[in-house]
């Protein structure tokens, strides 16, 4: 189906008045494309939000520093299938170093722990949500953290299965990583990697690493609830993401997003042999706790009415975004959202649907779909 830019705004509408501040999005069909924006970028002030806005884009991220390791792949400086031992001699100890491979850093089957619930106090208590507290938000604001000891603290966390092991569970342990291991292979930091060997070769103009705590150009504010035990929610717009670095601290806009995606399943940013590692795909559980199909960066969705999708999502403090491409190439959304963490807990701790979480499917089928 064509796209069609009425019902796209009016269903952008109903995701803002279904409680999200602000959501803008991109749709593109072949060679059309559409933008909308719905709501405000600053609660306090009303100021609009516009499709063309900077965003952090949380794990989206993790397709960018995937896509950097690959193109090192191509250029036969990485074998997939290598031990980490081999490229980071001692960084995991012992066995664990030398059965862990590049590969399972990747599609998170490493068995290497999360980090975050052991450098933020007040999250030590994950998955079980009801049992923390949002405060290590605030105290974190402009903590600097070194790299390094992050990796540590997912190394000596208890591990999540064997190397290998499916389902696989999500780590951003995994991708700082990565991002160490493009520093020994190269000689160049991640940073700079990822923005000479996948950014500028996508001839992306609006996205970047960031050097510090602030956004730089016109954004929203991003609002973070923490299931409802921030009220009203608060900015986080200012943030040191050192926290997560290159595994989830991109910013980029919904325009950036689609032609990033477009050009990675069209062969453009790495190889087609390299393209077709990505899209091998094994059952990892999310940071939600959900089974999702990942592959070298990428996620594996099926969409009925369409088939399948290849994308990512992300989320940080107070943003997020979704950006999924059909597998053909020819249909894509990308849609940041200004609010996070907005289902509040259930007696039991579970979070409780809400009125965005439908929203948001019935925005992305539509634009999918037509």
């Amino acid at each position: 189906m064509p796209l069609d830019p009425a019902k796209l705004q009016t269903a952008l509408d109903t995701l803002h008045r279904a409680g999200l501040p602000g959501v803008f999005a991109e749709v593109r069909d072949g060679d059309q494309s559409w933008c909308g924006a719905a709501g405000v970028a600053d609660v306090a002030i009303g100021r609009p939000v516009t499709a063309d806005m900077r965003h952090r884009v949380g794990s989206i991220t993790k397709a960018f520093t995937a896509a950097a390791v690959l193109h090192q792949v191509d250029n036969g400086e990485i074998d997939l299938d290598t031990s980490l031992d081999y490229y980071l001699p001692n960084v995991v100890p012992g066995e664990r170093g030398s059965a862990i491979t590049i590969r399972m850093l990747i599609n998170h089957t490493s068995g290497l722990a999360e980090y975050l619930p052991y450098a933020y106090p007040s999250f030590a208590a994950l998955p079980d949500v009801a049992k923390t507290t949002p405060d290590s938000l605030e105290d974190n604001r402009f903590t600097r953290f070194d790299p390094l000891e992050l990796i540590a603290l997912g190394v000596r966390a208890p591990a999540t299965g064997a190397p290998g092991n499916t389902p696989g569970v999500y780590s951003n342990t995994n991708y700082l990583l990565l991002c160490r291991l493009l520093e020994s292979v190269t000689g160049a930091s991640a940073e700079q990697c990822i923005t000479r060997d996948v950014i500028e070769r996508a001839g992306l103009r609006d996205t970047g690493l960031p050097a510090g705590p602030y956004i730089i150009g016109p954004h929203s504010l991003h609002y973070e609830t923490w299931f409802g035990m921030i009220d009203p929610p608060r900015d986080f717009s200012v943030f040191d993401m050192s926290w997560v670095g290159p595994a989830a601290s991109l910013v980029s806009t919904v325009a950036d997003l689609n032609r990033f995606f477009g050009l990675l399943l069209a062969g453009e940013i790495v190889s087609h042999a390299a393209l077709t590692q990505m899209q091998r795909t094994v059952p990892v559980i999310s940071f939600e706790g959900k089974r999702i199909e990942y592959g070298l960066g990428l996620h594996r969705t099926e969409i009925p009415g369409l088939g399948v999708c290849w994308g990512h999502d992300g989320s940080v403090w107070g943003g997020g975004a979704i950006s999924l491409t059909s597998a053909d190439g020819r249909r894509q959304v990308s849609v940041a959202l200004n609010l996070q963490r907005w289902n509040t807990l259930d007696p039991n701790g579970r979070p409780q649907p809400h009125p965005i979480d439908h929203a948001l499917q019935a925005f992305t089928r539509l634009a999918l779909l037509g």
